[in-house]
């Protein structure tokens, strides 16, 4: 087997809402798997399905070869957190797995407590209750309960969105570390996480997959440039203009801190030096100076930009 989820044109619909449309992709066993989206796309809705929580209105999904589906025959091979994981306050991070490890009773458990705890990097917590930790703590408590039981696949729903720097780090870190080993399906909005831990993802917009593929694919399927521009006198009227240009995807205004703004903007590919020449003679007759007018290599910020914007005009 080497896909750990399939899904086949599954679709969700509410009363006056369809939250997922038609959608087919398939995890590779062992991969982290980005599945990537504004807010809103249906990130959540997908996962709730593939953990049993909800049900398709049609299509159909498997996890390790086993349909899933509200009898729950395949929520041994799956282990879920959710956006915010909540505990009981009064537990310790210990009691909290061993609990949870009950539950389980009979299912085969793969990994110890001790183990859990010392895999999430918990060991020196592991007996604080939970109502101390912090906030990347509770999310590798919760990693660690997802992983209870005989859970070879991981739904993450936003695991990083909350945390500060230093939670972020530790979260991805452990993702890594399980790669290979687990296989990782999880949500996320922040596309320098998915660049950096994921070797697969999927894009997802309204509800549709707009496209999947390997992350360096990807890259290279839609190579192309970004330009940084930070220009002197710029104000709202800049942005606008910039965005009319012939060539240009999208404008990002990433500082307006310093004495000039600076922008990031998306090309088409083999639009750069059509754009640079552009946005000089845009300058020239406006009374601007652009202190810079580089090109950067296009990352997977600028790949997202490109690709829901392509979609949304076809």
């Amino acid at each position: 087997m080497t896909s750990a989820i399939e899904l086949h044109g599954l679709t969700k619909r509410y009363k006056r809402v369809e939250a997922l449309t038609d959608v087919s992709l398939e995890v590779p066993v062992g991969s982290v798997f980005g599945f990537l989206g504004p807010n809103g796309a249906g990130k959540t809705t997908a996962l709730k399905i593939l953990a049993g929580l909800t049900r398709a209105s049609s299509g159909s999904a498997t996890v390790n070869g086993i349909p899933v589906n509200l009898a729950g025959g395949h929520r041994a091979e799956v282990g879920y957190l959710a956006q915010d994981p909540r505990f009981y306050g009064w537990m310790t991070g210990r009691q909290t797995l061993e609990y949870v490890a009950r539950l389980h009773a009979g299912s085969g458990a793969r990994r110890s407590t001790a183990e859990l705890l010392t895999l999430v990097g918990l060991s020196d917590a592991a007996d604080r209750r939970t109502s101390t930790y912090s906030g990347g703590m509770r999310q590798r408590l919760g990693i660690a309960q997802a992983l209870a039981g005989d859970a070879r696949v991981l739904l993450l729903d936003e695991p990083v969105a909350a945390l500060d720097p230093i939670g972020r780090h530790d979260v991805l870190a452990l993702m890594e570390r399980l790669r290979g080993e687990t296989t990782i399906f999880y949500s996320t909005h922040i596309l320098d996480d998915v660049e950096r831990v994921s070797d697969h993802v999927a894009i997802l917009d309204r509800g549709r997959l707009v496209v999947t593929a390997p992350t360096a694919d990807l890259l290279r399927r839609v190579a192309g440039t970004s330009l940084s521009l930070p220009i002197l006198g710029a104000g709202d009227t800049t942005d606008s203009a910039l965005a009319a240009l012939p060539g240009v995807i999208e404008v990002e205004l990433t500082d307006t801190t310093g004495p000039e703004r600076r922008y990031r903007i998306a090309v088409e590919d083999g639009a750069s030096a059509t754009v640079q020449a552009a946005v000089m003679h845009l300058a020239a007759s406006g009374g601007l100076v652009v202190a810079t007018n580089r090109q950067e290599a296009l990352d997977l910020e600028a790949a997202f930009l490109r690709i829901v914007h392509e979609e949304r005009a076809a």
